[in-house]
């Protein structure tokens, strides 16, 4: 009977650690269909960049890691959306989370990546947007609206992910 209580409150404490271990999403957090808030991240190459400053455009915001395997293989998709859409239009932003920049830098740079990497040291972007875990992807409309969240990865080059993203552009031929 004791053995049993021991694994049982093992099992409970060991279940409310790990409850406590990833990224806590805060209550004001961001809402499909509200005013996405604003965030300064600053690109590993140096360059700063604020949603205030995209207005105008669709913005991509996307968080990874890369210790996380499916974000490391959906890397390459991003690439390709990216090199398929005007900047004019669209602006695709990756945001390291929890990981160190030198090692994104090299994974992005044994893809080819163009689109821009950036850090967020002290998580508040990730907060304010609710991020639950890596991969996760932010669609804001030309008007700041937060628009789409996605859990996960996805093959965002496939026709399936450009019709979601189709309908936010102003010239949606542009992802045909």
């Amino acid at each position: 009977m004791m053995k049993r209580l021991c694994v049982w409150l093992g099992l409970f404490s060991l279940i409310f650690m790990l409850a406590g271990c990833g990224p806590k999403p805060r209550l004001d957090a961001a809402r499909i269909n509200s005013p996405a808030p604003d965030f300064t991240l600053m690109e590993i190459q140096g360059k700063t960049w604020t949603l205030a400053e995209l207005k105008g455009k669709v913005v991509f915001l996307h968080f990874w890691a890369t210790w996380c395997p499916s974000c490391r293989e959906e890397l390459p998709a991003i690439q390709r959306l990216h090199a398929a859409l005007p900047e004019d239009q669209f602006v695709i932003l990756t945001v390291l989370y929890n990981d160190d920049p030198g090692r994104a830098k090299y994974m992005a740079g044994r893809i080819g990546a163009t689109f821009p990497v950036t850090v967020d040291p002290d998580g508040l972007a990730a907060q304010v947007y609710g991020l639950t875990g890596v991969p996760e992807t932010y669609i804001i409309d030309q008007q700041g609206i937060l628009r789409e969240k996605f859990i996960g990865a996805l093959p965002w080059d496939s026709p399936e992910s450009r019709a979601v993203l189709r309908k936010y552009l102003s010239r949606p031929s542009l992802l045909e």
